[in-house]
This record gives C-alpha cells, structure tokens and sequence, in this order.
C-alpha cells in the first residue's frame, strides 16, 4: 500500500502506540480521500442514471413555464425599446453644430437631456473646485445662463419638430421607392451628363474612338437592367413589409391577451400570498411537495397513457396485418405449429446454453480458486517476513535455553568439585592428629598427600585442555557465522537486485502492452 511508516508484527503484539499511531493516521487519510474519489464518481454516475430514465418535478415545471417567461421577456422588451416620437419637418433649417444635431436626435426619441446640461448634473458635489466667497454670485450667474440659453436652443429645436405616429416610424415601401426613384433618377443625370461629355471629345478627338461609346451604351443598358432589379426588389419588399404589418398587428393582439392573463395571475398571486400569510408554514410546505408530486404525476401519467395508446395501435396494426396475412395464405394453423416447434428448439438451445455456461462458470471458479491457492510475490515476500521473525524467536529462545542448560551444567560440576574438596579437607582434618602421632603414619600420611596433590593437578590439567578444545571450537564456530553471515548479506543484495530487475520487468511489460494493444 506505499505505507510511509514501517510497522512489524511484535509492535502490534506489544501495542506500541508510538510507531502504531502514524500508519493508523495514515490509513484513515488514505481512507477518506478514497471515499471522498469514489463518492463523487458514484455520485455523479448516480444522476446521470437517473437522468436518462427520470425527471424532477423541478424541471418540468420549467419546461411547463419556459414558453410563458420568453414570451413575456419578448413582449418587455418590445414594450420597452426606444421608439421615435418627433421628426424634424422637411422645410427645417439645417443642423451645422455637431452638438446642435446630437441635441436634435435626443429629443426626436423624447430625451430632454443635453450634453453639457447632463454631464454638469451628473458631476459630483465632492469633485466641483470651491470658488472664492467673492467670485460665487458669478458663478451662479453664469450657470443660469447657459441654462436658459440651452432651453432657447431645446425650444429653437423642438419648433422645427412634427410629432409622428407609431407607424409613421416605420420604413415603408413608399419611401423605398422614392429612395430608388431618387437613386435612378441621379443616374439618369449622370449618365446624359456623361454622354454630352463623351460627345463633346467624340468631335474633336480621332475616329478610332467609336469603340468606346458603345462601350458607354452597353454600360447604360446595363444601370437600365439594374434599376429594373432595383424595382423588382422594391416590389418584394413591399409584399414583405405588408406581410410584415399584418404579423405586427398579430403580435399587439396577442402582447394584449398577454397582458390581460399577467394582470389576472397577478391578481391570483396577490390572493395566494395573502392565504399564504395567513397559513401555516408546514402545511404550505406540505402541500407545495404534494401539488409539485402532483404535477409530476399527472405528465408521467400522460405519457403513459400516449405511450399506452401508440403501443396498442402498433399492435392492432400488426393484428390486423397478421390476420389479413392468415387468411390470404390459409396457413395461420400451420404457421402457428411451426412457431412453437421453433419455439421449443430455441428453447431447448437455450437450456443447453445454460448448462454449458453453468458448467463453464464452475471450470472457471475452480480455476480462480487455483489460482488464489498459489501465493504472489507480495504474499511470498510477506511469508519470508514473517518466516524470518519465526525464526529469529525460536533462535533467541534457543540461545536462552541453552544457556540456561549451559549454566546448570556448570553449576553442577562446581557443586562437585567443591564436594571433593570439602570431603578432602575434612579426611585430612579428622586423619592430621592420628599421623602426626607415630612417624610410620607421617610418613604414610606426607604421600597420600603427594598423591593427591598430583591428582588434583592431573585434574587441572585435564579441564585446562578441555578448556582449549572449547576456545578452538569456539573460534571455529565464530568463523562459521561471520563466513554465514557474509552469505547472509550476499543473498540479501541478491534478492533485492533481483526484486528491481522484476519491478523493472513488469513495467516495461506494461508500456509493451500500451504501445501495442
């Protein structure tokens, strides 16, 4: 599991909080991230299930609402784009100030607001310069005045202005036509302007330019044709502009009955909300869950009943075909025992089917279980682990046991000695006053002495050999283990090479696999 912290077994045995609580802490993380991954993918493959079968209340709700919204946003709109409510007059005197013409076009549309006026209103009180207490009546003055010489000028404009109906707004096919009139009749002049000049330079210059004015003629013929289409395209457009007119009218009718059913829900919404008032809370509640579950209910059941009633006349339809078929043919008995033995052949297909997918599914756990019984790399790694600290305790309580072995063995042998001696010193205790008495026991007594002073060196020199033989062992042994461990070391370098050469295997295995699927 790419566990930062390392844990063994005996820490778990022994409840070693210190290093157990880092990998607890880590596996709780891991754990959380985990669920919050697949929660989100399973939430969000949840909604998409239930999307491609079901719908919320909500949504048919505005679906139901969605048509009634736009028409209303439409008809806002409509109701509330500028509409142009003055045009300056024909025999008006021409606008030469830039400003002048900006204040004329405001006030075609109804706005009273100049630039200067507007943009003086609008400055803020914090920002205006403070004049001197001397200078303010000035000031004022001037204010004033170039206040009222702007109302002359508003006034001055609005006399040169005719207020205009709704329709006379529009661009209609009369001034599409005079627009063309004037345009043909401008090529016209330009044209015999063009003529009379061309024939002017035909008198004075060579005969070779004969070429060129019916080159002009052809270009003549070819405006004629153009003003021709021009006319042609004005006709269509006056057929499109009534047509036009006639949806316009259309639409005032039914922005009307729009209008009249707004002020009628609205009507209905102020009564709701005054019930709503006065109601309790969690019955309203209760029943807008109820009237929503309602609304629902009834679209499923329509649906249902429309889906009911085209899957009954498809079948009907194929009732009757079927029957028509039957008595044409006269083979209607005939194709029914036909069916049914087609019927119980696929059915038997089907049974063998099964039996032999019922036999493969068992094959094919037999083999799973096969499978599961031989252990992965993971597993053996986890078993030599654990082999290892097997080992390592049965060997520690086999140092220990043999070490208690190894010392009662030497307790015992020193009991021993000590025996003998402790019998020796208590002979020559009880045999020292006898001997000393004759000099024929004296001397008797000064060699058994001898005697076994020599012994005892034998004995001495036996165990000091004994000793040797055990120290060489010893040595032996301990060159045994350094020679073990060395190869102890050696093959534990050996499977850790051999354990990056297969993680190095195995990965390039799975880019093989990639590159060639």
């Amino acid at each position: 599991m790419k566990c930062p912290h390392r844990l063994e077994p005996h820490q778990i045995q022994g409840l070693d909080f210190i290093h157990i609580f880092p990998v607890i802490q880590w596996l709780v993380k891991r754990a959380i991230e985990t669920r919050q991954e697949m929660g989100d993918y399973i939430r969000s493959y949840s909604v998409s299930q239930f999307q491609k079968e079901h719908r919320l209340p909500e949504d048919d709700e505005f679906a139901h609402r969605r048509p009634a919204a736009v028409g209303t946003l439409c008809g806002t709109f409509d109701v509330y784009k500028p509409r142009r409510k003055y045009r300056r007059q024909e025999g008006a005197e021409a606008l030469t100030d830039e400003e002048s013409r900006v204040h004329a076009t405001l006030l075609e549309y109804g706005r009273r607001y100049g630039l200067s006026r507007q943009s003086k209103a609008t400055q803020p009180e914090d920002r205006r310069i403070p004049a001197p207490s001397g200078l303010v009546g000035k000031e004022d003055t001037r204010d004033e005045e170039e206040l009222h010489a702007e109302e002359l000028r508003i006034n001055s404009l609005m006399t040169g202005m005719a207020a205009m109906d709704i329709e006379a707004g529009r661009l209609t096919a009369s001034t599409v036509g005079q627009i063309v009139g004037l345009q043909s009749d401008e090529i016209k002049q330009m044209v015999s302007e063009y003529a009379e000049k061309q024939s002017e330079r035909s008198g004075e210059e060579r005969p070779e330019k004969l070429g060129t004015v019916q080159q002009h003629g052809r270009k003549i013929t070819s405006l004629s044709k153009q003003i021709s289409q021009k006319r042609t395209l004005l006709e269509q457009l006056e057929v499109k502009s009534a047509a036009l007119q006639a949806g316009c009218s259309d639409a005032k009718e039914q922005l009307s009955e729009v209008i009249s059913y707004t002020e009628t829900l609205d009507q209905e919404l102020a009564a709701l909300e005054n019930v709503e008032s006065a109601a309790d809370p969690s019955i309203l509640q209760e029943l807008r869950a109820l009237v929503t579950m309602n609304e629902s209910l009834k679209v499923q059941e329509q649906e249902f009943r429309a889906h009911c009633r085209g899957e009954m006349s498809r079948l009907q339809h194929d009732i009757r075909s079927l029957k028509a078929e039957a008595e044409e043919n006269g083979e209607e008995k005939e194709r029914a025992q036909i069916i049914e033995q087609q019927q119980k052949a696929e059915r038997d297909k089907l049974q063998g089917i099964r039996l032999l997918l019922a036999r493969r599914n068992r094959e094919i756990a037999v083999l799973h279980r096969k499978i599961d019984e031989v252990p992965s790399r993971a597993e053996l790694a986890q078993y030599q682990k654990r082999f290892i600290e097997l080992y390592g305790q049965v060997s520690a309580t086999h140092k220990e046991t043999k070490q208690f072995f190894t010392l009662y063995n030497t307790l015992d042998d020193k009991k021993v000695y000590l025996e003998k001696e402790v019998n020796l010193l208590n002979s020559v205790h009880d045999n020292f006053q006898q001997a000393m008495a004759a000099s024929s026991t004296r001397d008797q007594f000064l060699r058994q002495m001898e005697q076994i002073v020599d012994g005892i060196k034998q004995s001495r020199m036996k165990m000091e050999k004994k000793k040797q033989e055990n120290k060489m062992r010893r040595d032996q042994l301990n060159d045994e283990f350094l020679e073990l461990l060395e190869k102890q070391r050696y093959y534990f370098k050996t499977v850790k090479e051999f354990k990056e050469e297969c993680r190095r295997n195995e990965t390039l295995l799975g880019k093989l696999k990639e590159q060639n699927p």
